[in-house]
Protein backbone atom coordinates (compact mmCIF):
# COMPACT_ATOMS: atom_id res chain seq x y z
CA UNK A 1 0.00 0.00 0.00
CA UNK A 2 1.23 3.44 -0.95
CA UNK A 3 0.60 6.63 1.86
CA UNK A 4 1.27 10.20 -0.33
CA UNK A 5 0.69 13.57 1.50
CA UNK A 6 -0.96 16.15 0.08
CA UNK A 7 -0.74 19.80 1.36
CA UNK A 8 -3.99 21.91 0.90
CA UNK A 9 -3.35 25.37 1.69
CA UNK A 10 -7.28 26.48 1.76
CA UNK A 11 -8.12 23.57 3.73
CA UNK A 12 -9.34 25.79 6.60
CA UNK A 13 -12.42 23.53 8.12
CA UNK A 14 -14.41 20.33 7.90
CA UNK A 15 -16.16 22.00 5.10
CA UNK A 16 -13.44 21.47 3.13
CA UNK A 17 -12.67 18.30 4.53
CA UNK A 18 -16.22 17.54 3.37
CA UNK A 19 -15.69 18.52 -0.18
CA UNK A 20 -12.60 16.54 -0.74
CA UNK A 21 -14.13 13.49 0.48
CA UNK A 22 -16.54 13.81 -1.66
CA UNK A 23 -14.71 14.48 -4.55
CA UNK A 24 -12.03 11.42 -4.09
CA UNK A 25 -15.70 9.66 -3.51
CA UNK A 26 -15.73 6.65 -6.11
CA UNK A 27 -11.77 5.94 -6.53
CA UNK A 28 -11.44 2.46 -6.01
CA UNK A 29 -7.37 2.71 -5.18
CA UNK A 30 -8.17 4.45 -2.03
CA UNK A 31 -8.73 3.06 1.03
CA UNK A 32 -8.70 5.98 3.83
CA UNK A 33 -8.18 9.31 3.61
CA UNK A 34 -5.90 10.74 7.29
CA UNK A 35 -7.12 14.61 7.53
CA UNK A 36 -4.85 17.07 9.28
CA UNK A 37 -6.66 20.12 9.32
CA UNK A 38 -4.95 22.45 11.59
CA UNK A 39 -1.43 21.75 9.51
CA UNK A 40 -3.38 22.10 6.11
CA UNK A 41 -2.50 18.36 5.59
CA UNK A 42 -3.77 14.83 4.08
CA UNK A 43 -2.61 11.59 4.14
CA UNK A 44 -4.21 9.27 1.80
CA UNK A 45 -3.49 5.38 2.11
CA UNK A 46 -4.08 3.86 -1.82
CA UNK A 47 -3.18 0.89 -3.68
CA UNK A 48 -1.70 1.73 -7.45
CA UNK A 49 -0.87 5.26 -8.93
CA UNK A 50 -1.84 8.31 -7.18
CA UNK A 51 -2.43 10.10 -10.98
CA UNK A 52 -6.39 10.52 -10.33
CA UNK A 53 -6.15 11.58 -6.89
CA UNK A 54 -3.85 14.33 -7.17
CA UNK A 55 -5.89 15.44 -10.20
CA UNK A 56 -8.95 15.48 -8.09
CA UNK A 57 -7.61 17.55 -5.45
CA UNK A 58 -6.25 19.83 -7.82
CA UNK A 59 -9.37 20.24 -9.47
CA UNK A 60 -11.12 21.76 -6.04
CA UNK A 61 -8.91 24.39 -6.07
CA UNK A 62 -8.06 24.66 -2.85
CA UNK A 63 -4.27 25.20 -2.82
CA UNK A 64 -3.37 21.32 -2.75
CA UNK A 65 -0.02 20.12 -4.07
CA UNK A 66 1.77 16.75 -3.80
CA UNK A 67 4.30 16.50 -0.91
CA UNK A 68 5.62 12.93 -0.84
CA UNK A 69 4.35 8.82 -1.86
CA UNK A 70 5.80 6.31 0.36
CA UNK A 71 5.08 2.71 0.72
CA UNK A 72 3.70 1.77 4.24
CA UNK A 73 2.88 -1.62 5.78
CA UNK A 74 -0.41 -0.01 7.49
CA UNK A 75 -3.51 -1.75 6.69
CA UNK A 76 -5.71 -1.03 10.32
CA UNK A 77 -7.06 2.24 10.32
CA UNK A 78 -9.19 3.81 13.34
CA UNK A 79 -11.92 5.08 11.37
CA UNK A 80 -14.44 6.49 13.21
CA UNK A 81 -17.91 4.66 13.72
CA UNK A 82 -20.03 7.63 14.80
CA UNK A 83 -18.82 9.40 11.92
CA UNK A 84 -23.03 10.33 10.52
CA UNK A 85 -23.75 11.07 14.23
CA UNK A 86 -20.85 13.67 14.47
CA UNK A 87 -21.74 15.24 10.65
CA UNK A 88 -25.63 14.97 11.96
CA UNK A 89 -24.39 17.29 14.71
CA UNK A 90 -22.91 19.94 12.72
CA UNK A 91 -25.21 20.20 10.82
CA UNK A 92 -27.98 20.66 12.97
CA UNK A 93 -26.06 23.51 14.61
CA UNK A 94 -25.42 25.21 11.38
CA UNK A 95 -28.65 24.89 9.57
CA UNK A 96 -29.97 26.43 13.56
CA UNK A 97 -27.64 29.32 13.18
CA UNK A 98 -28.82 29.94 9.50
CA UNK A 99 -32.19 30.70 10.46
CA UNK A 100 -30.95 32.40 13.85
CA UNK A 101 -28.63 34.52 11.50
CA UNK A 102 -30.80 34.98 8.48
CA UNK A 103 -34.07 35.95 10.84
CA UNK A 104 -32.42 38.47 13.55
CA UNK A 105 -29.86 39.98 10.07
CA UNK A 106 -33.51 41.09 8.36
CA UNK A 107 -34.87 42.01 11.64
CA UNK A 108 -31.60 44.32 12.64
CA UNK A 109 -31.37 45.29 9.15
CA UNK A 110 -27.55 43.71 9.23
CA UNK A 111 -26.61 42.46 5.64
CA UNK A 112 -23.15 41.34 7.47
CA UNK A 113 -25.83 38.13 9.39
CA UNK A 114 -27.95 38.06 6.53
CA UNK A 115 -24.78 37.05 4.51
CA UNK A 116 -22.78 35.02 7.39
CA UNK A 117 -26.18 32.93 7.43
CA UNK A 118 -25.68 32.27 4.27
CA UNK A 119 -22.19 31.08 5.06
CA UNK A 120 -23.80 28.86 7.81
CA UNK A 121 -26.50 27.45 4.87
CA UNK A 122 -23.80 26.73 2.77
CA UNK A 123 -21.63 24.71 5.37
CA UNK A 124 -24.80 23.10 5.92
CA UNK A 125 -25.23 21.48 2.07
CA UNK A 126 -22.46 20.61 2.25
CA UNK A 127 -22.79 17.90 5.09
CA UNK A 128 -25.99 17.62 3.63
CA UNK A 129 -24.80 16.18 0.94
CA UNK A 130 -22.69 13.78 2.71
CA UNK A 131 -24.95 12.88 4.46
CA UNK A 132 -27.88 12.22 2.10
CA UNK A 133 -25.61 10.69 -0.78
CA UNK A 134 -23.62 8.50 1.09
CA UNK A 135 -24.82 4.69 0.11
CA UNK A 136 -26.34 6.49 -3.09
CA UNK A 137 -24.86 6.45 -6.57
CA UNK A 138 -22.24 9.19 -7.96
CA UNK A 139 -25.32 10.49 -10.06
CA UNK A 140 -27.18 11.20 -7.29
CA UNK A 141 -24.74 12.74 -5.42
CA UNK A 142 -23.95 14.81 -8.58
CA UNK A 143 -27.20 15.72 -9.09
CA UNK A 144 -27.68 17.02 -5.34
CA UNK A 145 -24.68 19.27 -5.53
CA UNK A 146 -25.57 20.86 -8.61
CA UNK A 147 -28.95 22.22 -6.66
CA UNK A 148 -27.49 23.00 -4.14
CA UNK A 149 -24.71 24.95 -5.73
CA UNK A 150 -27.00 26.79 -7.86
CA UNK A 151 -29.27 27.81 -5.16
CA UNK A 152 -26.24 29.22 -3.21
CA UNK A 153 -25.61 31.19 -5.40
CA UNK A 154 -29.41 32.32 -6.29
CA UNK A 155 -29.16 33.57 -2.65
CA UNK A 156 -25.92 35.32 -2.89
CA UNK A 157 -27.11 37.26 -6.23
CA UNK A 158 -30.21 38.12 -4.30
CA UNK A 159 -27.79 39.79 -1.47
CA UNK A 160 -25.39 41.56 -3.77
CA UNK A 161 -28.97 43.31 -5.00
CA UNK A 162 -29.85 44.05 -1.87
CA UNK A 163 -26.53 45.67 -0.68
CA UNK A 164 -26.53 47.57 -3.54
CA UNK A 165 -29.94 48.68 -2.64
CA UNK A 166 -29.12 50.01 0.68
CA UNK A 167 -25.28 51.31 -0.21
CA UNK A 168 -27.38 53.77 -2.85
CA UNK A 169 -30.28 54.10 -0.74
CA UNK A 170 -31.52 55.61 2.54
CA UNK A 171 -31.76 52.80 4.99
CA UNK A 172 -31.82 52.85 8.62
CA UNK A 173 -28.97 51.59 10.28
CA UNK A 174 -28.04 48.77 11.26
CA UNK A 175 -28.83 47.44 15.01
CA UNK A 176 -25.14 47.16 16.04
CA UNK A 177 -25.67 45.63 18.94
CA UNK A 178 -27.45 42.19 17.78
CA UNK A 179 -25.09 42.21 15.13
CA UNK A 180 -22.48 41.69 17.58
CA UNK A 181 -24.28 39.61 20.17
CA UNK A 182 -25.66 37.06 17.41
CA UNK A 183 -22.01 37.23 16.01
CA UNK A 184 -20.47 35.98 19.43
CA UNK A 185 -22.66 33.04 19.51
CA UNK A 186 -22.45 32.38 16.07
CA UNK A 187 -18.22 32.12 16.98
CA UNK A 188 -19.13 30.44 19.97
CA UNK A 189 -21.15 28.05 17.47
CA UNK A 190 -18.21 27.36 14.65
CA UNK A 191 -16.03 26.70 17.82
CA UNK A 192 -18.08 23.72 18.78
CA UNK A 193 -18.20 22.29 15.46
CA UNK A 194 -14.52 22.48 15.15
CA UNK A 195 -14.43 20.84 18.53
CA UNK A 196 -17.07 17.98 17.54
CA UNK A 197 -15.89 17.17 14.47
CA UNK A 198 -12.07 16.76 15.58
CA UNK A 199 -11.87 15.75 19.25
CA UNK A 200 -11.91 11.60 18.24
CA UNK A 201 -8.97 12.16 15.64
CA UNK A 202 -6.93 14.91 17.46
CA UNK A 203 -4.79 13.48 21.00
CA UNK A 204 -4.03 16.76 21.76
CA UNK A 205 -4.41 19.41 23.98
CA UNK A 206 -5.94 22.48 24.15
CA UNK A 207 -2.72 24.64 21.50
CA UNK A 208 -4.30 22.24 18.68
CA UNK A 209 -7.91 23.07 19.49
CA UNK A 210 -6.91 26.62 19.33
CA UNK A 211 -4.82 26.02 15.93
CA UNK A 212 -8.15 24.28 14.17
CA UNK A 213 -10.40 27.27 15.99
CA UNK A 214 -8.75 30.14 14.90
CA UNK A 215 -7.49 29.17 11.38
CA UNK A 216 -10.97 28.68 10.24
CA UNK A 217 -12.81 31.02 8.08
CA UNK A 218 -15.89 30.78 9.34
CA UNK A 219 -14.28 32.40 12.87
CA UNK A 220 -12.58 34.97 10.78
CA UNK A 221 -16.36 35.98 9.23
CA UNK A 222 -17.45 36.11 12.86
CA UNK A 223 -14.81 38.23 13.86
CA UNK A 224 -15.43 40.37 10.51
CA UNK A 225 -19.07 41.04 11.63
CA UNK A 226 -18.29 41.71 14.83
CA UNK A 227 -16.26 44.50 13.96
CA UNK A 228 -18.47 46.17 11.38
CA UNK A 229 -21.22 46.09 14.32
CA UNK A 230 -18.60 47.84 16.40
CA UNK A 231 -18.11 50.40 13.70
CA UNK A 232 -21.69 51.08 12.38
CA UNK A 233 -21.64 52.35 16.02
CA UNK A 234 -18.77 54.11 15.92
CA UNK A 235 -18.95 55.78 12.74
CA UNK A 236 -22.53 56.04 12.50
CA UNK A 237 -22.52 54.28 9.52
CA UNK A 238 -24.44 51.67 7.17
CA UNK A 239 -21.09 51.01 5.37
CA UNK A 240 -19.03 48.44 7.35
CA UNK A 241 -22.12 46.64 7.76
CA UNK A 242 -22.63 46.51 3.85
CA UNK A 243 -19.01 46.03 3.00
CA UNK A 244 -18.60 42.72 5.55
CA UNK A 245 -21.71 41.78 3.39
CA UNK A 246 -20.36 42.05 0.16
CA UNK A 247 -17.10 40.12 1.32
CA UNK A 248 -19.08 37.24 3.12
CA UNK A 249 -21.35 36.80 -0.43
CA UNK A 250 -18.19 36.67 -2.25
CA UNK A 251 -16.89 33.65 0.14
CA UNK A 252 -20.81 32.48 -0.58
CA UNK A 253 -20.34 32.51 -4.29
CA UNK A 254 -16.54 31.00 -3.69
CA UNK A 255 -18.31 27.73 -1.68
CA UNK A 256 -20.98 27.64 -4.23
CA UNK A 257 -18.40 27.42 -7.11
CA UNK A 258 -16.42 24.55 -5.18
CA UNK A 259 -19.71 22.69 -4.52
CA UNK A 260 -20.61 22.84 -8.24
CA UNK A 261 -17.37 20.91 -8.86
CA UNK A 262 -18.66 17.85 -7.01
CA UNK A 263 -21.53 18.07 -9.49
CA UNK A 264 -18.88 17.69 -12.99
Amino acid sequence: MQKTLFEIQKMDCPSEENLIRMKLDGISEIKYLDFDIPNRMLAVFHNGKNDQIEKSIIELNLGGKKISTQHTDQTDFDESTNQKKLLWSVLAINFLFFLIEMTTGLISKSMGLVADSLDMLADSFVYGISLFAVGGTLIKKKRIAKLAGYFQIALAIVGFAEVLRRFFGTEKLPDFSTMIIVSIFALAANGICLYILQKSKSKDEAHMKASMIFTSNDVIINLGVITAGVLVNWLNSNKPDLIIGTIVFVLVIQGAFRILKLGK
